[in-house]
């Protein structure tokens, strides 16, 4: 055999351009994440449809769907032109991405609950066996606030404050690996703290506004760390490490706030129970009548 390729592409009439040809953007590994976005969200619709048509009394939300969707839209903004190639050359972009895939985008996702339609559409056999692995001991350690806390914010230092993000630049497929980090990371923290997903480890919400806290303090510590250029490793002009960190800064109070706003409305404080009334006493019989 002369080569192992696939043959090439059928060329149309001259001077026009064959049907590949005419393809050929569509399947641009560029427009690649927004085939996936709409992919992912044409089976989400699918299952929602499914969910109400099994119990019309319950349904499913549309403010799930359109979390879901927002979260979906976030995630192609951060990985399609204009902004993922000014990400690559410009620090500046690289935390506009870095908010959008690991704040607002899996922030939506979670909101959507798709665990939960999942369990509701999904056949009693495979409902039960994705119940059982939420319930298993790795699931419910990996879920706990304080882990997700750190695989999310606690490695911001670890990409920004060591030769770390210059390694994973240079490196074939290192955008990648730190993109996919940043959204399951992100996925990992919004699902932790305020998901409406089951979550069997889950602690109570005084204890998630802590650990919500301390992320709010983190981030705004590791933005004013960039902001005035100390202790980062990351070769980029001062100009571009000052715009990264307000964006930083103000980006994040924001989606920690909607986080934040998220996790309240969850809040149903337990009541206490009603005390009975205490009746009066007996008195003492007096003497029988004679």
């Amino acid at each position: 055999m002369s080569g192992t390729g696939p043959p090439p592409h059928p060329p149309g009439p001259a001077g026009d351009p064959g049907p590949w040809d005419a393809l050929s953007p569509v399947l641009s590994p560029a427009l690649a994440p927004a085939l996936v976005a709409v992919l992912l969200g044409a089976a989400y619709l699918r299952l929602a449809r499914r969910a109400r048509r099994r119990n019309p009394v319950l349904g499913w939300s549309r403010a799930r769907t359109a979390a879901f969707l927002a979260g979906l839209a976030a995630l192609a903004l951060a990985l399609l032109p204009p902004l993922a190639p000014w990400a690559h050359g410009d620090f500046r972009g690289h935390m506009a991405q870095h908010l959008l895939l690991g704040m607002y985008a899996p922030l939506g996702l979670v909101l959507g609950a798709p665990v939960t339609l999942l369990l509701r559409t999904l056949p009693a056999a495979r409902a039960r066996t994705l119940t059982a692995l939420l319930h298993s001991a790795p699931a419910r350690l990996l879920t706990h606030p304080l882990i997700a806390l750190v695989l999310s914010t606690g490695t911001l230092a670890l990409v920004y404050f060591t030769p770390l993000y210059t390694a994973l630049a240079s490196a074939p497929g290192g955008h990648g690996l730190l993109h996919a980090h940043f959204l399951l990371s992100g996925c990992l923290f919004a699902h932790a703290v305020a998901g409406p997903d089951p979550a069997p480890a889950r602690p109570g919400v005084p204890a998630r506004l802590v650990v919500l806290g301390v992320a709010v303090a983190a981030h705004a510590t590791v933005s004013q760390l960039l902001y005035g250029g100390f202790f980062v490793q990351v070769p980029v002009p001062a100009e571009q490490l000052r715009g990264a960190g307000e964006l930083m800064y103000y980006g994040g109070d924001l989606a920690e706030l909607l986080l934040a706003a998220a996790l309240v409305a969850t809040w149903r404080p337990a009541r206490q129970p009603a005390r009975a009334p205490v009746s009066a006493a007996p008195s003492p019989a007096g003497p029988a009548p004679a």
